[in-house]
């Protein structure tokens, strides 16, 4: 069997229903419902979207990470039902913030949605940040000082375009230039302007088809000599 149908037994499991209760919710027969948990047929889209609703799981999920492997209880869902971040609890009850290290910045537009790429990351807890999902990203040449290479920016997870506001920094995860760090300028009808503190760097717009997440800065982490 695929890994798509593993997930949707596992989760009809977790629901508690039958197949005929699930598959009239999907708005199917039963018997093409059995065919996708036996690995027999694949849905269409429409009805791999519906089954998505009904379990709260995006569809890269249950496409392609087996949810055997995972606690879905310990996974922070984000809107849309787009992606998933595993949110880890130290012994004191914070909730543990993942540096993405230089190096594994280089796979993290592939590795985003991942939970074995992100519980894959070292860790940290910062027990004054609350109220929010945090992650720390590296910092890189020159254009926002006072960071500079070897620093870290820590920053809050924002849920949508809507909850930015000019004048705030943030790390942008873009499909064109992966993680980068800039301040908000202005927000357009279809697209964001952004600047570097560094004046030497000319302000540029971002499309919002290109941004994958966004984090708002919240403290950072320098070098010794900073």
């Amino acid at each position: 069997m695929s890994i798509f149908s593993e997930n949707i037994r596992l989760l009809r499991g977790k629901l508690g229903k039958t197949q005929r209760e699930l598959s009239e919710q999907i708005q199917i027969t039963s018997s093409r419902y059995s065919s996708y948990e036996n690995g027999k047929s694949k849905p269409p889209v429409d009805v791999l979207i519906r089954i998505s609703k009904i379990f709260h799981v995006s569809i890269d999920l249950l496409l392609s990470i087996d949810l055997k492997k995972h606690s879905l209880e310990d996974m922070l869902k984000l809107p849309d039902n787009r992606i998933v971040l595993p949110v880890v609890i130290d012994q004191n009850g914070n909730e543990s913030i993942e540096i993405v290290s230089q190096k594994a910045s280089m796979g993290y537009l592939t590795g985003y949605s991942d939970p074995d790429y992100i519980e894959s990351l070292q860790r940290i807890s910062l027990p004054f940040l609350k109220n929010g999902k945090f992650r720390a990203f590296p910092a890189d040449g020159d254009s926002m000082p006072p960071f500079k290479d070897g620093s870290f920016i820590i920053g809050k997870y924002m849920e949508g375009i809507n909850d930015l506001k000019s004048g705030n920094t943030y790390v942008f995860i873009t499909l064109n230039d992966g993680i980068t760090y800039k301040r908000l300028k202005a927000k357009n009808k279809n697209s964001i302007t952004v600047s570097a503190d560094n004046t030497f760097y000319e302000p540029y717009d971002i499309p919002f088809g290109e941004i994958v997440e966004v984090w708002q800065y919240a403290t950072g982490i320098f070098p010794e000599d900073f």
